[in-house]
């Protein structure tokens, strides 16, 4: 607007400068009879267009003052419009310790995305005796992060909560073996000693173990895996549990004794769940059921964190460098290698997004729940006796969000997205 008021101003008064000029250039030429007529009249020529210029510093003046109160109006009504009547306090229980599997929300702390959706938010690191989900039904916590197949066995259970954002889109669990062990699919796990961690991660070696025709309790020795790769690699198990983008990397930032350097991708075989078909849905955000049917000012909150925290997973998409050294800074244990590692394998997981992130897949919800009601563990039981009520998610909530966040401009399916590539160090630093 500014640029606009003042070239209208100047054409108007730079017009009638141009006539005066011409005007004058006809005077002298009608002068020839009366030469001494021709000062005076370049005198008064000279004069007004003195006074033609002094018009336009005027006009200029006038315009400057009319634009600057118009800035001041325009930014005091963006300051009213950004400021929030109240600021809600959110509680966020995560299901693990401070990493980049959970970049997004501490991002979305960091770079003030909560704060523009007047939300106070506070994340409880989890832990190996924390159940995210059930401090969610406890009341204890305003939402948690869960796997799907975990947090539907606690749903079972009595656990009163729901779905509203599925953040993961695809399972990052694998099973890593060395190369001469020569496990490539989940049929040579027979007669193997195969590590799992428990505690409800071991959902995805089971049916795959199920599905290669094999019978768990009878063709596979089960090894309790601690949450690490220190079993593999001393050779106390032929194949680990590993997350695409945290045990797998430990193995990569490990030295070979043979060599003196790190391990490299060729010296291990990998079997990605996701890729033999018996992948389950993984991290989502689950709110308390009973009190997004009630509370109209929870559901608002639970929208508008939904949205903030896609914020954030759409800030580390295109920053994982950034986002990484976000999550160092938060108290991370792991070292800065082994954390940008970890972000740009979540980043995979999430984009692109097919439907938009945060979309539950009926498909994939399907899938997860055929495995957990139909896989058996070593003492015969499923992880689900029935398959879960259809309110179980939803996608009202984040569909709300997403709309909130693309009005702000922010890219919510990462068609475009490209993974960066990371160099490990030894032991991740």
């Amino acid at each position: 607007m500014r640029n606009t008021i003042r070239t209208r101003g100047r054409s108007r008064l730079t017009i009638a400068t141009a006539g005066l000029a011409a005007l004058s250039l006809v005077v002298a030429a009608c002068g020839g009879d009366d030469d001494a007529a021709v000062p005076a009249v370049d005198d008064v020529v000279e004069d007004i267009e003195d006074a033609v210029d002094d018009a336009v510093d005027a006009v200029d003046d006038v315009v400057d003052d009319i634009e600057d109160a118009v800035d001041d109006i325009v930014d005091d009504a963006g300051d009213d419009a950004g400021e929030c009547e109240t600021v809600d306090s959110v509680t966020l229980q995560l299901q693990w310790f401070v990493q980049a599997q959970f970049g997004g929300y501490y991002a979305a702390i960091s770079e003030g995305m909560y704060d523009d959706y007047c939300l106070d938010v506070t994340i409880a690191e989890g832990g190996v005796d924390i159940v995210p989900q059930q401090q969610l039904a406890d009341g204890a916590v305003d939402f948690a992060i869960a796997w799907v197949p975990k947090a539907l066995q606690s749903r079972e259970a009595g656990a009163d909560i729901v779905n509203i954002a599925q953040i993961f889109e695809r399972s990052g669990t694998l099973q890593v073996s060395f190369v001469e062990a020569g496990i490539t699919t989940p049929e040579d796990f027979e007669g193997k000693r195969v590590g799992n961690w428990g505690f409800g991660n071991e959902y995805e070696v089971f049916a795959a173990i199920t599905e290669a025709g094999l019978d768990p309790a009878t063709d596979v020795e089960h090894v309790q895996q601690q949450f690490d790769m220190v079993a593999l690699l001393e050779g106390d198990i032929d194949a680990a549990q590993a997350m695409t983008y945290n045990e797998y990397a430990q193995v990569l930032e490990a030295i070979n004794p043979e060599t003196g350097e790190l391990y490299q991708p060729e010296d291990f075989n990998v079997i990605s769940y996701e890729e033999v078909g018996v992948g389950m849905l993984q991290d989502a955000i689950w709110a308390d059921a009973q009190k997004l049917v009630d509370d109209a000012e929870y559901r608002d909150i639970a929208v508008r964190f939904v949205a903030a925290s896609i914020e954030g997973w759409a800030f580390c998409r295109d920053n994982p460098e950034a986002c990484a050294t976000i999550v160092t800074d938060a108290g991370s244990q792991l070292g800065e290698s082994h954390q940008l590692w970890m972000m740009n394998e979540v980043n995979k997981l999430i984009w692109p997004a097919a439907s938009d992130i945060g979309i539950t897949d009926q498909a994939a919800w399907d899938r997860t729940v055929e495995i957990a009601q139909n896989t058996a563990n070593l003492e015969g039981a499923t992880v689900l006796a029935e398959a879960p009520s259809p309110d179980a998610f939803t996608n009202d909530i984040v569909t709300e969000a997403l709309a909130l966040a693309q009005d702000r401009g922010v890219d919510t399916g990462g068609s475009g997205f490209s993974p960066i590539e990371v160099e490990l160090r030894e032991g991740g630093e």
